[in-house]
């Protein structure tokens, strides 16, 4: 053969798109890289990647001998590449190669090699994932459709690259209209849900954006059921995004009346300090300062998170508690009861000086709150 020669699909792995090195056979009778099809199978996969028909336990990987020998002999006829060939153009082939025959609804293969365009491509990739018009006509379909959620995760990861590509991208990724399935993939598997409270996260780092999927009806609601419902990876996920949301002044109102103080407050017991950060942010509003003060066991929490927390927790902790407690006498009685003038006492002495002020705030706060209870 003259010139440069392509490889015959069938010597591509289905799943990562590159030739294979060591071709396996898997029990569906489709050929697999075995490094592709093993991570495939160690991640719990239970499905022919290609026919998405159940395996059975532990299936047999059977070495293709014969599709082995025939890759070998190709390799061995084909002519070196060209000096001038670069990564670029590897991955603009490879780009235009997929392009053509990727639609929606795609499979596995195809969305495991924008995949790693995405990731492996560097910004040349990406830009022509962003330029081909598959994001509107695949990857954003298949967000946000939940019956093949290991098409959806594929699809959200793809995104979730392009949206760290930069501004421009995180609003060209709204435009096209991301903001609508993202916040239904909200609902869905585990997986999947955590990785649109991280894609909101990322996409909400744009001022614009932040007011963009704040004002959609079911986005902050959403988030604030993952705090309610998820798993430890959703609710972390979530109070990240909350708290990006939460730097839109517009946003601390919708987030606080969406019920979130009391699940923050669980979070914040248990040593998150992103919880704690998104309850700073809502204490700035009205609506959120009166959710703390009607939420069950606010001061409880507090001091749990004085306790136990970090140096940043502590101080941010020691402000909330100061500042629902100088406008509500019984969260003030509540943290006396909790044993929170022992705590104060011990951090008024502390090195670092925002600790040690706001703890002599607070004491000064329920020391007055305990003498009007005395002498109303």
């Amino acid at each position: 053969m003259e010139g440069e020669m392509e490889f015959p699909e069938d010597f591509r792995c289905p799943i990562s798109l590159e030739v294979m090195t060591d071709p396996v056979i898997l029990s569906s009778g489709h050929t697999f890289d075995r490094s592709s099809i093993q991570r495939w199978l160690d991640s719990g996969n239970l499905t022919c990647p290609v026919t998405n028909l159940p395996l059975p336990p532990s299936p047999s990987l059977i070495p293709n001998h014969a599709l082995r020998r025939l890759i070998s002999s190709f390799l061995a006829r084909r002519p070196p590449p060209s000096a001038d060939a670069d990564s670029d153009d590897y991955y603009h082939h490879e780009s235009c190669r997929l392009f053509t025959r990727l639609s929606f609804p795609s499979d596995f293969a195809s969305l495991s090699g924008v995949l790693r365009l995405a990731q492996r491509g560097g910004a040349a990739a990406r830009s022509l994932i962003l330029d081909s018009g598959v994001v509107a006509s695949v990857l954003l379909p298949h967000v946000a459709a939940s019956d093949r959620p290991d098409l959806q995760d594929l699809a959200l990861r793809v995104l979730l690259h392009l949206s760290l590509e930069g501004d421009d991208a995180r609003l060209g990724l709204v435009a096209e209209g991301a903001i609508d399935p993202i916040v239904a993939s909200l609902v869905s598997s585990s997986s999947s849900a955590s990785l649109a409270a991280t894609l909101l996260t990322s996409l909400a780092v744009v001022e614009v954006n932040k007011a963009t999927i704040g004002a959609h009806p079911l986005a902050i609601p959403r988030l604030a059921a993952l705090l309610l419902d998820g798993g430890a990876r959703e609710r972390r996920e979530s109070a990240t995004a909350l708290y990006e949301l939460c730097k839109f002044a517009d946003n601390r109102r919708r987030t606080s009346i969406a019920g979130t103080v009391p699940q923050l407050l669980r979070l914040a017991r248990e040593g998150s300090e992103r919880a704690v950060r998104v309850l700073v942010l809502l204490s700035r509003c009205r609506e959120g300062k009166d959710e703390m003060i009607n939420a069950a066991g606010f001061a409880a929490a507090m001091t749990e998170a004085i306790r136990t927390g970090t140096l940043f927790t502590i101080e941010h902790a020691l402000s909330l508690l100061n500042l629902v407690s100088s406008e509500s006498k019984a969260v003030a009685l509540e943290a006396i009861k909790e044993g929170i003038l022992d705590l104060c006492s011990a951090f008024s002495g502390d090195l670092n000086q925002k600790t040690r002020k706001n703890a002599k705030q607070l004491i000064f706060t329920l020391q007055n709150a305990r003498f009007q209870a005395f002498f109303p």
